[in-house]
């Protein structure tokens, strides 16, 4: 690989695009609970951006601070298209999918699929830069099997080991990607649904390290399976960033320990439960006016009380069936005012 360092600055801590997951509600949330990491909108195809209602996919409000636009693409034409229509938006970096698994996606050879086309990848990333001066990175997997899925359209349909991580890299590094974000799994095209790439295929992250050793110029942040500060503190001496998935919202309080992963913290305190529902309630209110789904926002709450006493009553509250965009603010003032104090406000 030609040598090249960005100037771009690898955040050490990111929450990854997750469809359904990551919309604007549960970044603005989030963001309440983080000041520390990068947020990600969901993956949004290039065509949707092109086509669709660009204010509906596209914006996102000022509090939300540092996030980057994840597209998925299979042609130069619309990646230039769509990055240069995100220029109305203050994205604050650009990032290509190459690492989604679903059937669908890699059928129209975009997400895991791209990776079986080197080439392709290397000309989307330059159409992506020469669109825009924002910081253009990349999503991707250490490998893929796209048997049953590739066949007639790509001629790697299966790649696998650090050599071919390293052929794969060494034809889309000419186009001076700002950071690779690597999934360290394989993906497997077929056969399996996206939530069992997320668990079956196994982590190797040795492969993501080795790789950061042999090539220190590189900004390489690692993604997969990791659930707490400590395994995220131990992979930051290997890498430049970790980006976490699940976590995020299976157990959301876990992004008020970010600070902790910064030197010169040590006397910071984070926000505390009560606190964060107490700054999300305006929000609410706010969106709720403007006709926003009730359940779309309070999802990002589901988890806060998670692993705590008390936490099954709560998820009872929020569940589903109670939440009425006429009842919610009454709903979250009573846990407030009814869960334990240790736990509101530790």
């Amino acid at each position: 690989m030609k040598k090249y360092i960005s100037e771009v600055k690898t955040p050490k801590i990111s929450i990854a695009p997750m469809v359904d997951k990551t919309h604007r509600h549960f970044r603005y949330f989030s963001r309440i609970l983080t000041k520390e990491a990068l947020l990600y909108t969901e993956m949004i195809t290039a065509q949707s951006i092109i086509n669709g209602d660009r204010d509906k996919i596209l914006y996102f409000r000022e509090e939300e601070g540092a996030v980057a636009l994840q597209i998925a693409a299979s042609t130069p034409e619309d990646a230039y298209k769509a990055v240069k229509l995100s220029e109305d938006y203050n994205y604050s970096e650009i990032n290509l999918n190459c690492g989604c698994p679903s059937d669908r996606v890699s059928g129209n050879l975009m997400g895991a699929a791209l990776m079986s086309s080197k080439d392709l990848v290397y000309e989307i990333l330059c159409a992506m830069k020469e669109a825009t001066k924002k910081p253009i990175t990349i999503k991707h997997r250490i490998g893929i099997d796209g048997t049953g899925v590739l066949e007639g359209i790509s001629d790697k349909i299966i790649m696998e080991g650090y050599d071919d991580l390293l052929s794969f890299l060494d034809t889309v590094s000419k186009a001076r990607p700002d950071r690779y974000t690597i999934h360290a799994r394989s993906a497997i095209l077929k056969g399996l649904s996206p939530k069992d790439n997320r668990e079956i295929p196994p982590l190797d992250y040795n492969m993501v390290y080795n790789l950061k050793k042999e090539f220190d110029y590189l900004n390489i942040e690692i993604n997969g399976g990791f659930k707490t500060i400590e395994s995220i503190k131990d992979a930051l001496t290997k890498v430049d960033g970790v980006m976490i998935g699940r976590p995020a919202y299976e157990n959301c309080y876990l992004l008020t320990n970010f600070y902790k992963l910064y030197e010169g913290n040590e006397n910071k305190k984070p926000i505390s439960r009560a606190e964060a529902i107490k700054a999300y309630i305006p929000y609410i209110i706010e969106e709720l006016e403007k006709g926003n789904s009730v359940h779309a926002l309070v999802s990002p709450l589901q988890s806060l009380f998670q692993g705590q006493k008390g936490s099954k009553k709560y998820k009872q509250l929020l569940s589903s069936s109670n939440v009425k965009k006429e009842t919610i603010i009454q709903i979250l003032n009573h846990i407030i005012e009814t869960m334990p104090e240790n736990i509101l406000y530790n």
